[in-house]
């Protein structure tokens, strides 16, 4: 969250960036109450400070025989006693509601980002894999069809069981979605990343950490407890994607300057709601409910992050290059950012076998299987999460940033749609071969049961 000292000191500054991200946000309002609560503050200490005063004459007084002098002392010291009271409550009321005022604020946009109402202002900053193109087939069929030719995708039976968006992988499919996991890990630990395997469910405390409530709290899965219930035990949610347990790991902690900069990436199934209520997106694993992701998340001094976050691009990419998928890199507009980011790049994968209006020089899709973003001490600031520059000095905030890397599911699509094959089959990329056990084209498998019959039989 922002501090409440900076919202004080750049209200324009913070108004404008409000603006910017499309936010109609009640500032002054805010401003008003923390106004009040400021000014009950000062009371309540100057008032305080009266009380321990006549306090302390009371007994002067009796000592001296000043009995009347000593009465009137001590009912002015329950007039304070009472007016210090009402003054706490009403500023514990003004605390709670500034907390809840603030937790809607969105993170400011660095200054180089992009400004823009939607996605259709965002910057393309680069592509990658473009000038060597490998022959497609002249129609290249979508990864839903040619998922259910070769029978390693199964949506039907994902929503006989469980529900729309959500889905089997069978077969090589399976195999795919374990080889792109371990392909991806080994990828991440060359780059000095420390393996993570967090807990699933999660607490509405880290939930607030990282940002995802109470904004997107319809977004996510409630497993136990009522809504933002910090005490039950049951008080957990799906996790919606790893940067929430890894990045809460260290709430409250202090770090040391020598922890820095911390690096760890998780491997997670994922869980929103969202994701599949979109209606265009009915077919297929792009926008399901449950999704497979290898996320990385930093813990960077403030002065390193903008270079990290740079780094961190280049490390999200690296998977989609070794896999050979072309390609494009996104700076996000202040419309686009996400709620808790400053700065975020998307890296989107190309799909050649879903039409639409995403790449239309080449047919195909766009489909983002990475957001790399800085939060700079948004969410070290809601998580209380800091760091000692020295050993003799103050802890401070440190700077959080994540990124996918990448999106198992839609890394499958681009391959299934960019590696197939004249014949319905699809060539599996060099690098994933050792993890597939020398599988070098997936040629799909015989379907099971009477539906595999066709109408003639």
């Amino acid at each position: 969250m922002l501090s409440r000292q900076y919202l004080r000191e750049h209200p324009d500054e913070v108004r404008a960036s409000l603006d910017q991200r499309g936010y109609d946000t009640d500032l002054d309002r805010l401003l008003e109450l923390d106004d009040e609560w400021r000014s009950l503050k000062s009371e309540g200490d100057d008032l305080r400070h009266e009380r321990n005063e006549v306090s302390s004459k009371i007994g002067q007084l009796k000592q001296a025989g000043k009995h009347d002098e000593a009465d009137e002392a001590i009912e002015r010291s329950q007039e304070l006693k009472s007016r210090i009271q009402d003054v706490e409550a009403r500023a514990d009321d003004l605390e709670s509601e500034l907390e809840s005022l603030m937790l809607e604020l969105p993170n400011t946009p660095h200054e180089s980002v992009p400004v823009g109402q939607d996605e259709s202002d965002n910057v393309e900053v680069s592509r990658w894999g473009f000038d060597d193109l490998r022959d497609l087939p002249e129609e290249v069929t979508p990864h839903y069809d040619l998922g259910e030719d070769l029978d390693i995708i199964d949506e039907a039976r994902g929503a006989k069981t469980t529900g729309a968006g959500f889905y089997f992988l069978k077969g090589d499919g399976a195999r795919l979605e374990h080889a792109l996991i371990q392909f991806m890990l080994d990828v991440h630990r060359e780059q000095e990343y420390v393996d993570v395997f967090p807990p699933i469910p999660v607490k509405s405390r880290s939930m607030r950490g990282t940002g995802q409530l109470p904004k997107f709290n319809e977004d996510a899965y409630r497993v136990g407890g009522d809504e933002f219930d910090d005490y039950g035990d049951d008080d957990l949610w799906l996790c919606p994607t790893a940067e929430v347990p890894v990045t809460n790991m260290y709430a409250d902690d202090i770090l040391l300057r020598e922890n820095l900069p911390l690096k760890h990436q998780a491997y997670t199934p994922n869980f929103r709601r969202e994701a599949g209520e979109h209606g265009t997106e009915t077919r297929g694993i792009v926008r399901v409910h449950q999704f497979n992701k290898v996320e990385l998340v930093n813990f960077v001094e403030p002065d390193e992050s903008y270079d990290r976050l740079e780094g961190l691009v280049e490390e999200a990419a690296a998977v989609l290059e070794r896999l050979g998928l072309p390609y494009r890199i996104l700076s996000l507009c202040t419309g686009d950012l996400t709620f808790a980011s400053a700065k975020t790049y998307d890296l989107e994968v190309w799909a050649p076998g879903t039409e639409a209006d995403e790449a239309p020089e080449m047919g195909g899709r766009w489909l983002e299987v990475s957001s790399a973003s800085n939060f700079e001490e948004f969410q070290a600031r809601r998580a209380g999460i800091r760091y000692r520059p020295e050993h003799h000095e103050s802890a401070e905030y440190l700077h959080t940033l994540n990124a996918s890397g990448t999106a198992v599911g839609r890394v499958m699509v681009a391959i299934l749609e960019y590696y197939q094959n004249d014949d319905g089959t699809v060539t599996v990329p060099e690098a994933l071969r050792p993890y597939m056990g020398g599988t070098a084209v997936i040629e799909g498998h015989e379907k099971v049961g009477e539906s595999a019959l066709g109408s003639d039989d």
